[in-house]
């Protein structure tokens, strides 16, 4: 199969797109978070394409993008108080809600579960796409199951090549890493994935949200996994990482003391001089939002220089941070070395 790359700026190439997903196709495409593998969500068979060409397990639900926020009352079964609150202060953009789920979803999409995740992306080239094609879009991250997740349209190609009728190219992604996840189907609300939007946020507008424990743990044994991002080791490079929790002088003393073959350092800006093993870095130490943003274009680039063994320095799980820490300790496999 060729891959199509198409301009997310060119009238033509979004109805390009539009039409390979109306025929059952697969298309990568931008959001605000990160590029989406795309199918029609209300084609069970179209969104089984989605596992079978990232090697996903079919366990692991998918998230249903729409265009605008009337386009929900067909994919749930009630529109909460607490949904329209949500909606109304962060949609469009970077958060997901969890529902009851109406009989139009496939379970395919759902993983058998009786709720789906719902979101309104931000990125004009997602709803002008979703617009075009006049479905709702079942999108979890367009890479291979667990690789780390793309944030520019050359992550997608060097994963799917060959494999997906289609990659709409709209430039590097915002956010950087998935959406935040809360759940509607409990009580009180739970945040299930932490993301752009942080659990403080969430908390003024709801009150109450509590955190699920595998937000910082792996998922309990027989706990079925109600959102992406919960069950399986996920957005890894083919090194090991091990995350390094300690100040940066404990940090530097035990990474320049395991040099080696292979060995190499996930660290902040401006961290790099004083080691002496090849570093990446991934924003600045006080800067959450950079650091989601670059994180998985890093993760790809310890790939690049055949690192076998990293050593990464750890976030601070605190705002936008804990989106952070969530998807390092992930890459980590919870691997976390205390110093101090």
């Amino acid at each position: 199969m060729q891959t199509l790359r198409l301009n997310a700026n060119n009238g033509e190439d979004i109805r390009t797109a539009a039409q390979i997903l109306r025929d059952g196709g697969l298309v990568g495409i931008p959001t605000e978070t990160v590029y989406g593998l795309a199918a029609n969500a209300l084609d069970g068979k179209a969104v089984a394409a989605i596992f079978a060409a990232k090697g996903r397990p079919m366990d692991n639900p998918l998230i249903v993008h729409i265009s605008s926020f009337d386009q929900i009352y067909q994919l749930v079964r009630e529109v909460t108080p607490e949904a329209e609150k949500l909606a109304e202060a962060f949609w469009p953009g970077p958060m997901t809600m969890i529902l009851p789920k109406s009989d139009k979803i496939p379970d395919e999409v759902s993983a058998g579960l009786s709720t789906v995740a719902i979101r309104f992306p931000s990125h004009p080239a997602a709803k002008a796409l979703i617009d075009a094609a006049g479905i709702p879009l079942a999108a979890p991250s367009a890479n291979l199951s667990g690789h780390p997740s793309p944030t520019t349209a050359e992550h997608v190609l060097n994963d799917l090549d060959g494999k997906i009728g289609a990659v709409v190219d709209g430039g590097p992604c915002g956010v950087g890493v998935e959406s935040t996840v809360i759940t509607l189907a409990s009580k009180p609300p739970r945040l299930l994935r932490p993301g752009g939007i942080t659990l403080e946020q969430l908390r003024r507008v709801l009150g109450t949200v509590e955190m699920d424990s595998a937000v910082l743990n792996p998922l309990q044994e027989g706990v079925r996994a109600s959102s992406p991002g919960m069950k399986y080791k996920h957005y890894s490079p083919k090194a090991n990482v091990i995350i390094i929790d300690g100040s940066f002088d404990a940090y530097k003393n035990y990474v320049n003391g395991h040099r080696g073959d292979g060995v190499a350092a996930l660290c902040y800006n401006g961290e790099a001089e004083a080691l002496t093993v090849p570093t990446v870095c991934y924003g600045g130490e006080d800067n959450y939002s950079e650091q989601a943003r670059e994180l998985f274009d890093a993760l790809r680039r310890l790939d690049e220089i055949h690192a076998k063994t990293v050593y990464a320095r750890c976030p601070e799980p605190k705002g936008v941070g804990l989106a952070v820490y969530n998807r390092l300790i992930r890459a980590a496999g919870f691997e976390v070395l205390h110093l101090d």
